[in-house]
């Protein structure tokens, strides 16, 4: 998980190619997997997706500004710009069916975006995946940390254990680091539910039984968010056992949005 100086305002808007990632470009696939990082991650997590998936699935994954190719572009540091940016340039390759996996921050963008194609456009994701994200309307159990003193902050990137030793050791690439980190966790840690009617679509949450963020009841509570069906995957490790365990996540994904 992952912010940098900057307002309420939207970053400069681009072209859809730079939104999207696409580690194995499948056009004549059936169905799209947009798929949203974590804070303070990129596109990249999800370059060796596709190799585990059938190909009637297209592995679509979001880069966010301030990352990847877009690294000189601002952070956003609220999730209704971010929201509203991403519906408007996804529009266009919501032609076809499609599913959203989200990982931590991811999660909460996918939902909130599900909510805002609904409400704009009449449209939904044939599947929602959340990942290692309390169910929105919970309230945060911990104060946030996106304004805290650099050390105090870097002491609890360290606590979260997803940030790799080697970056934390090395002061040079952290401050060019910290900016993204400290937006992406001011995304998180400012919004507000709003609390609106369930999505009518199945729900499929997975959880890490050691993970100290996310309880595996903060996980379950996401059914709350379903009028349709909803299941629930607990698997060992932390809040970053996605690493771990991405191919028994993409076999249960490719089970459940086979069209």
């Amino acid at each position: 998980m992952r912010t940098s100086k900057n307002d309420s305002k939207m970053p400069n808007s681009s072209s859809l190619d730079s939104w999207l990632i696409y580690p194995k470009p499948n056009p004549d696939a059936q169905i799209r997997l947009f798929c949203f990082p974590y804070a303070g991650g990129s596109a990249n997590i999800f370059r060796h997706w596709s190799n585990h998936l059938p190909n009637t699935i297209e592995v679509c994954a979001i880069e966010l500004p301030g990352r990847g190719m877009r690294i000189k572009l601002p952070p956003f540091t609220q999730l209704e710009p971010l929201i509203t940016e991403l519906a408007s340039v996804l529009k266009p390759k919501l032609d076809k069916p499609f599913a959203f996996f989200g990982h931590s921050m991811g999660g909460l963008v996918s939902f909130e975006l599900a909510l805002l194609l609904r409400k704009k456009y009449g449209i939904n994701p044939n599947h929602l995946f959340v990942s290692a994200h309390r169910a929105p309307q919970l309230v945060a159990p911990k104060p946030p940390i996106h304004g805290l003193p650099e050390a105090e902050f870097i002491a609890e990137l360290r606590r979260l254990n997803g940030t790799p030793q080697a970056l934390l050791e090395n002061d040079e690439l952290m401050q060019l680091f910290i900016p993204l980190l400290r937006a992406d966790f001011a995304v998180l840690e400012t919004y507000v539910y709003t609390q609106q009617a369930p999505l009518n679509i199945p729900i499929t949450a997975f959880g890490g039984l050691q993970d100290q963020e996310v309880s595996r009841d903060q996980i379950q509570a996401w059914q709350e968010q379903t009028s349709a069906s909803f299941a629930l995957h607990m698997f060992p490790g932390d809040h970053f056992f996605l690493h771990s365990f991405y191919s028994s996540i993409l076999e249960i994904i490719s089970q459940q949005i086979i069209v």
